[in-house]
């Protein structure tokens, strides 16, 4: 499983609730599409976090890089279909930080 990492504060203003809409109907869209497995939105609770972290944290899984490289070339075309809901995500967003993790142990690691 490669879990694509997205941790996202929003822009002064922005209702998280809207903000966290708009997420789903963008990864529920790519999800039904066969373009990842499953996604999670999840927000810091309590302020509780190291230093810099972001207040949103989404995970992102994929069976393979291949996976994660279909929905980002399905991304890539610039429908208007998909543009929109990506517009509807980013535009809310004042900062974005990336990360790819793995499950581990996979199969990929020899013992």
């Amino acid at each position: 499983m490669d879990c694509y990492e997205i941790m996202a504060d929003l822009k002064p203003g922005v209702s998280d609730l809207e903000f966290c809409d708009a997420v789903n109907a963008y990864l529920g869209h790519l999800q039904a599409a066969g373009k990842l497995r499953s996604f999670r939105v999840k927000r810091r609770k309590f302020g509780f976090s190291p230093p810099g972290f972001c207040e949103f944290w989404i995970s992102a899984e994929f069976d393979s890089l291949s996976q994660l490289d279909e929905a980002f070339q399905r991304v890539a075309v610039r429908d208007p279909e998909i543009e929109a809901l990506h517009a509807e995500v980013y535009s809310r967003v004042s900062r974005i930080e990336t990360a790819l993790y793995r499950d581990f142990p996979d199969p990929v690691r020899q013992r």
